[in-house]
């Protein structure tokens, strides 16, 4: 009869594989990330619109601070919670010392595959007005890396100076890496409804750039860009230069 030892030694002649070790599990997803973004700005440029009046100018440069926070619900659904500020002695303001507006977003998005949906509430406050509309933005990751969306921004309110009505923006942004130089060519195509920035409908602006990324560490990259806007006066004409070029530079935190 053959011993345990001698079993042993016959099964390890016989090229008997070990049983592989147990796969590590897992690492779930965090149910909370978000970004926080500080960032300086030559123009406030709402949907084509130059808010300050700054045209070819880059004398006054705004601090815009952002907080997006998302919660992952699992199977691609996430919930969205951000606000925007803008901050300058441009004007006297009833809600800070510097603070001329403060926008507030909340909603939803479902990733599918390459598709991203995304549905918000706006609520942007400033001066004595409040201006408040609903966003929708499909956007699909790829297409020869195009990258195209389109976004349907609605205000729905009508305590502003302009009527309510719908901006309509069709994008691309293409993107590559040059070492650790993220680039992306970000170019924008919208139309306006009657009245949405106090003139016709139609098209209403049309804008091309380019941004840069360059990670200072694993979760803070240094962020800088410019953009071409050429606006229509005919929609848009509060706008003192039809056609302007803005920067902006900051640094991006993700957590």
């Amino acid at each position: 009869m053959l011993s345990l030892f001698a079993l042993t030694d016959l099964n390890a002649l016989a090229g008997t594989p070990a049983a592989p070790p147990p796969p590590p599990p897992a690492e779930e997803s965090p149910f909370v990330t978000g970004t926080l973004s500080l960032t300086l700005d030559t123009h406030f440029v709402s949907f084509g619109q130059d808010v300050w009046a700054a045209g070819n100018d880059w004398d006054d440069f705004l601090f815009h601070p952002s907080l997006e926070l998302n919660f992952n619900f699992g199977d691609g659904w996430s919930g969205v919670l951000g606000t925007w500020w803008d901050v300058n002695d441009n004007a006297s303001t009833n809600i800070g010392t510097y603070i001329q507006e403060i926008d507030i977003w909340a909603g939803v998005s479902k990733t599918s595959g390459n598709w991203k949906t995304t549905l918000l509430y706006h609520n942007w406050m400033y001066a004595s007005q409040n201006e408040q509309a609903v966003e929708l933005k499909v956007g699909y990751n790829g297409f020869y890396g195009l990258n195209p969306s389109l976004l349907l921004h609605y205000r729905f309110d009508d305590g502003i100076a302009f009527d309510t009505g719908l901006v309509t923006v069709l994008g691309i942004a293409p993107g590559t890496k040059a070492g650790p130089v993220s680039l992306s060519f970000p170019v924008q195509v919208a139309f306006d409804t009657d009245g949405y920035h106090g003139g016709e409908s139609g098209f209403s602006f049309a804008s091309a750039g380019v941004n840069a990324s360059v990670p200072l560490c694993k979760n803070v990259t240094f962020n800088a860009g410019v953009t071409y806007y050429y606006t229509n006066d005919d929609v848009i004409p509060g706008n003192p230069d039809e056609d302007f070029f803005t920067g902006s530079t900051g640094i991006t935190v993700s957590f």
